[in-house]
């Protein structure tokens, strides 16, 4: 068959053009439709999952903060502390001179050994002191039992020591801020 314009016709094509036209129209939004699906069900999965890769790159990056500033503070602490276990051993020779210079104080014929022994004493109490030693003073103080140590209750020489310090028997030191020894104290009743 040929058209009027004498135009050859292909023997495929037989059956209406609304027919045609109407399977071509069905098909492709079909097809379509599931290519969209499936390209929302990959890009939401992508999405899910860069997601999930992000969170988890937050909290490995807060975690990873974390864990430097916790080990800065940790090596500060240390730095700051290394010491004690040297302060602790010379705690009882900075006693010594302290009970030298206390029993030479009055003696007239020891003046040569008084000043001897004072600027030892000195000398070890500011190399002790530059290195983070700081001594208590626990003297006329209400008791802390987190810094002190009663050794004993004797009644109070006055109404406003009651409950305080009425003597140091031995020092007490921090290290920084960090209590080395307790200062043994006579509490007063």
């Amino acid at each position: 068959m040929a058209d009027e314009q004498q135009l050859p016709q292909d023997d495929n094509l037989s059956g209406s053009a609304e027919h045609i036209t109407g399977e071509m129209t069905d098909a492709t939004p079909l097809t379509s439709v599931a290519d969209a699906a499936e390209e929302t069900a990959g890009a939401t999965k992508t999405e899910a999952e860069l997601a999930d890769l992000k969170d988890k790159y937050l909290r490995l990056a807060a975690e990873f903060e974390n864990y430097k500033r916790r080990t800065s503070k940790e090596r500060t602490d240390l730095f700051k502390t290394a010491n004690q276990e040297l302060m602790v051993a010379l705690l009882p020779v900075l006693d010594d001179f302290d009970r030298a210079r206390h029993h030479t104080q009055n003696t007239d014929d020891a003046n040569a050994v008084r000043e001897a022994v004072d600027i030892i004493h000195n000398k070890l109490q500011k190399t002790l002191t530059q290195k983070g030693l700081v001594s208590m003073d626990a003297q006329g103080n209400a008791f802390d039992p987190e810094l002190h140590e009663a050794i004993t209750q004797i009644p109070a020489p006055s109404e406003d020591l009651k409950g305080k310090i009425v003597d140091e028997v031995e020092k007490g030191y921090y290290l920084g801020d960090k209590v080395i020894r307790h200062a043994k104290v006579v509490l007063g009743q």
